[in-house]
């Protein structure tokens, strides 16, 4: 098969129904499709001679004949039915998107301050175009990645919080994305956030699928944090075997803001992960991390660009991952510090654990440093359990499975010590040791993970 034939279905089917794609859709959303168009029709899907992309290949990931809801019928499941959520003490104001749809039924009461908004993308633009305009697309570039026009071309909602200057959202926001489909699906979803001057708020972001056929999901997730702004980022994927996910994080960073992007993924099919940051303001400080719980033929590829721009802004870095039976890990980073940027702290870390000789980890941190007066390190490690401490703990009466567990759940530990709510932390804990217990992670309540 030809490197483009993959996105000639794409191309043809955007062709065939603008005008219903459009339609369905805000004119903020609609602006940039015809340059995304060009753009996916210049690059195409990302190759993997490329050496980003060596160890996954796009084009066969999007070559099956996907359906799409494009004339936005009502998928018929209400999520406020199937999914509850039992982080014990995690208060949240819970929206749903199911599969690319905002579900605007049943919204939750609002808890947010005067002035915030979270929920549906298409209503945000048609309340707030001037704002919506000034920043969507304006992280994603359509330029750059075949997988971001064909998800600016394609996606007609999505998910938006916006918090106005110097609002603290205390609770935290939680949006619940389910794949529910009786026929294979592909889902382009967006989420937008916009933090305005010295405001603060976190988001938890949870994939869920319902039903076994395939799934395949892009994602586009832009951030700004104006000067002074605090936000979290939470992404916990708990999908299916069967699903696929090419999902890319953009952050724009102004000066003394400061941002945590934590992504985790517990359960998938085939992942990639993009992360680029720009430290665009002095003092502005960025904490990126994750971690991976792999088997079966799982495979999780991360890419992360963190650029400093300016002068006196930190960075630090942690991706952690567990392999076990066939998995592939792949983790790419890299750090570009700009002249000028002096006084630069920037931290990176990739550690791997192998459970099996099957299991492959690749890993290529990278610096590229054009500032003489930094601080940067980079520091990559693979191997397996230690051997001596899992004789240790079965002299100590400790089961090998059990031991192996332990010292599993003590390696991803601290990715999750990143998080800065307490009862997301302590569930995270749980979830990842049922993980390892080989039973799969659900949270109780919830009918959705089967």
């Amino acid at each position: 098969m030809s490197d483009m034939k993959a996105e000639q279905q794409y191309i043809d089917l955007f062709t065939r129904y603008e005008d219903l794609i459009r339609r369905h859709a805000s004119d903020v959303q609609n602006a940039p499709r015809t340059q995304a168009l060009a753009d996916l029709e210049r690059l195409g899907f990302p190759s993997v001679k490329s050496e980003d992309y060596k160890y996954t290949d796009v084009a066969q990931a999007f070559a099956p004949d996907y359906g799409l809801n494009i004339n936005r019928l009502d998928i018929p499941v209400n999520p406020y039915d199937v999914f509850r959520c039992d982080v014990p003490n995690l208060s949240t104001s819970l929206y749903f998107v199911v599969n690319d749809t905002f579900c605007d039924k049943m919204l939750p009461k609002s808890h947010l301050p005067e002035g915030v908004y979270a929920g549906g993308m298409r209503i945000f633009m048609e309340k707030y175009p001037e704002v919506a305009s000034r920043y969507y697309g304006k992280a994603a570039l359509t330029a750059k990645d075949g997988i971001i026009a064909l998800n600016t071309m394609l996606a007609q909602d999505g998910f938006v919080v916006y918090v106005p200057e110097g609002v603290v959202v205390e609770r935290p926001i939680q949006l619940v994305n389910i794949f529910r489909s009786d026929v294979d699906m592909m889902a382009n979803r967006r989420i937008l956030v916009i933090m305005e001057a010295r405001s603060e708020a976190k988001l938890l972001v949870c994939d869920h699928s319902i039903d076994d056929v395939k799934f395949l999901a892009t994602q586009v997730v832009e951030i700004f944090a104006g000067e002074g702004a605090f936000f979290d980022y939470y992404d916990l994927e708990e999908s299916s075997v069967s699903t696929t996910r090419f999902a890319s994080v953009h952050v724009k960073q102004e000066s003394g803001s400061n941002v945590l992007v934590n992504g985790i993924t517990l359960n998938n099919g085939l992942t990639r992960n993009n992360y680029y940051i720009e430290l665009n303001g002095e003092q502005a400080e960025t904490t990126l991390c994750g971690m991976s719980i792999l088997d079966k033929e799982q495979q999780l590829d991360t890419y992360s660009h963190i650029t400093h721009a300016v002068s006196d802004c930190t960075s630090n870095e942690l991706f952690k991952n567990v392999l076990d039976d066939h998995a592939v890990g792949v983790f790419s980073g890299r750090i570009l510090v700009k002249e000028g940027a002096q006084k630069t702290a920037a931290y990176q870390t990739n550690r791997n654990l192998c459970a099996t000789r099957e299991a492959r980890m690749y890993s290529k941190p990278q610096l590229e440093i054009y500032a003489d007066d930094v601080k940067c390190s980079h520091g990559m490690t693979t191997g397996q359990l230690d051997e001596n401490a899992l004789f240790y703990m079965q002299s100590r009466g400790i089961s090998r499975d059990e031991a192996r567990m332990l010292l599993s759940v003590a390696f991803t530990s601290d990715v999750i010590g990143y998080v800065r709510l307490d009862a997301l932390k302590d569930r995270l804990h749980k979830l990842v040791e049922k993980r390892f217990r080989g039973e799969l992670a659900r949270c109780a309540g919830c009918r959705i993970c089967k």
